[in-house]
């Protein structure tokens, strides 16, 4: 038979052909060949790609430790600022509260001193008047002396009523 007439064959094996001639590798051995490289480089990427997420998850993890870090120092750092900030509102306050104090005590002691001057002018007007009234009887009394002695007696009388409540 000739070649031609012959019905193609896909041979299983890399056996020698009937006519003593080498034949080539069949298409299943070249495929599985090629299915098995694939499947060593699906592995190889696999295990690439796992390898770099184990350090890109590390670098994270570890780029996170250090965010967390850094964020408790700032929340230190703001507790003390809010720490300082309070106590130094509290100082105002205070010297604020003792300004105020100090202004009223001041203003008090002004307003004191303006009623104790006012107090003296008029203890000293109302001597000056006691005085004058004093020397303005002296003078009438020796100008009309039954008179004097009149108003004594009167005075005397109205004096004694009010001690006895009116009783006679």
């Amino acid at each position: 038979m000739s070649d031609m007439s012959r019905k193609p064959s896909t041979p299983t094996t890399s056996a020698p052909s009937s006519y003593g001639v080498p034949s080539k590798p069949s298409v299943q051995t070249a495929a599985g060949s090629g299915i098995d490289q694939l499947k060593d480089q699906v592995g190889d990427a696999l295990d690439r790609g796992k390898s770099n997420l184990t350090d890109s998850a590390s670098a994270a993890g570890d780029s996170l430790n250090e965010d967390v870090a850094k964020l408790r120092k700032d929340m230190a750092a703001i507790q003390q600022t809010l720490s300082q900030f309070a106590s130094e509102a509290g100082n105002e306050a205070m010297k604020t509260a003792q300004n105020v104090g100090n202004a009223v005590v001041s203003q008090a002691g002004a307003v004191a001193q303006q009623v104790g001057d006012t107090a003296i002018e008029y203890a000293s007007v109302a001597t000056q008047q006691v005085k004058t009234l004093a020397s303005e009887m002296e003078s009438m009394a020796r100008k009309n002396p039954l008179g004097t002695i009149g108003a004594t007696l009167l005075v005397g009388v109205v004096i004694g009523m009010m001690s006895r409540g009116g009783r006679v």
